[in-house]
C-alpha cells in the first residue's frame, strides 16, 4: 500500500470521527446554489512523507500530475498571477477580466528583495543559499504578505515553505492555513514533492522529507459521502517517479520532465462540488 494512501485514509477517518462541525456558524464559503458550505474540520494536521521512500501520490483515485506540475511551475518558476499563463481552469473563479488573480502566489514570488549578497526574489534566494550556504536555517519562502492582502483575489492557502538540508537530504515543511481535503490534499502534496525533487536536483542534493502542516483540514458537508466511498477502496503500491536526467537548472524544467512508472489507481470521482 502507498504510504500516501495510508496517511490520507487516516486523516479523513480522524476528521470524520472527531471533526468539529460548522453548522450554525456564519461561513464565508458558498455552494453554487448559494447555500452555505459547512465543514467538519480538524486543527493542526501534520503528515510526513519520505520522498526517498516513495512518490506520495494517491492510488485511491488518480491525481493528474501533469496539471499539478503545471500549476506549480506557474507559481514557482514562471512566477505568474495570470491564468492565461496556466494550462487549466483551476483559478478561473478568482480571476478578473484580464486573467489576473491579483497580488497573490506567483506575484509574491516574483517580487525582488535587497539582501547583503544582492537583489533576489524569494525563489532565487533559496536557489542561491542551497548552493552557497546549504546549512542555513533561513531558507524560508512566504507568500502571505500582509501588506498586499488587499490586492489578492484569494488569500494564499499553501502560504509558506521552510527548507532544511540535513546531511545530503533536502527537507521541506509546507505550511497551509486551510485545505479542502477531498479536492486539494494530494494535489498539493504531489506538487510540493515535485518542488523538493527539483530543488534537490539543481543543488546536488537528495530529496528527503516533505512535512505537510495544515491548520484547518476540512471536509465539506457535500463531500462526506464521497470521502467515505473513497477511503473504503483498497490502495495499490506507490508508483515510481522518473525525472528527466538532463535537467540541471531550475528554470529549464518542463511538465513533461516528470513521469510516473507503474501508476495504478482506482477510477476518478466525478462531479465533485466545489465551494467558493
Amino acid at each position: 500500500m502507498s504510504r500516501a494512501d495510508g496517511l490520507f485514509i487516516g486523516m479523513c477517518e480522524e476528521i470524520l470521527r472527531e471533526g468539529f462541525g460548522s453548522e450554525g456558524q456564519n461561513v464565508r464559503a458558498r455552494w453554487e446554489d448559494g447555500s452555505p458550505a459547512h465543514t467538519l474540520k480538524r486543527f493542526g494536521i501534520v503528515n510526513r512523507y519520505d520522498l526517498a521512500e516513495e512518490f506520495p501520490i494517491l492510488t485511491l483515485r488518480p491525481t493528474h500530475l501533469a496539471a499539478a506540475v503545471d500549476e506549480l511551475l506557474w507559481i514557482w518558476q514562471r512566477k505568474s498571477n495570470n491564468i492565461r499563463d496556466l494550462n487549466s481552469h483551476i483559478w478561473d473563479s478568482w480571476a478578473d477580466e484580464s486573467g489576473s488573480i491579483g497580488m497573490a502566489y506567483g506575484y509574491q514570488l516574483g517580487l525582488k528583495h535587497v539582501y547583503p549578497e544582492g537583489v533576489f526574489d524569494q525563489v532565487d534566494r533559496v536557489l542561491f543559499d542551497l548552493l552557497h550556504t546549504p546549512g542555513s536555517r533561513r531558507l524560508v519562502v512566504n507568500m502571505y504578505n500582509h501588506a498586499d492582502l488587499h490586492g489578492m483575489h484569494l488569500y494564499p492557502c499553501a502560504h509558506s515553505v521552510t527548507f532544511n538540508v540535513t546531511g545530503t537530504r533536502l527537507n521541506a515543511i509546507l505550511s497551509q492555513r486551510s485545505q479542502d481535503v477531498l479536492v486539494a490534499n494530494n494535489w498539493n502534496v504531489a506538487q510540493y514533492a515535485i518542488l523538493v525533487h527539483m530543488l534537490a536536483r539543481v543543488s546536488s542534493l537528495e530529496a528527503g522529507e516533505l512535512v505537510h502542516v495544515i491548520a484547518d483540514a476540512h471536509i465539506y458537508d457535500r463531500h462526506v459521502d464521497l470521502v467515505r466511498e473513497l477511503i473504503s477502496r483498497v490502495p495499490y503500491p506507490a508508483p515510481r517517479l522518473v525525472i528527466n536526467p538532463e535537467r540541471r537548472d531550475f528554470y529549464d524544467f518542463r511538465v513533461e520532465d516528470f513521469q510516473l512508472e507503474e501508476y495504478r489507481c482506482h477510477e476518478q470521482i466525478r462531479s465533485i462540488p466545489v465551494a467558493v
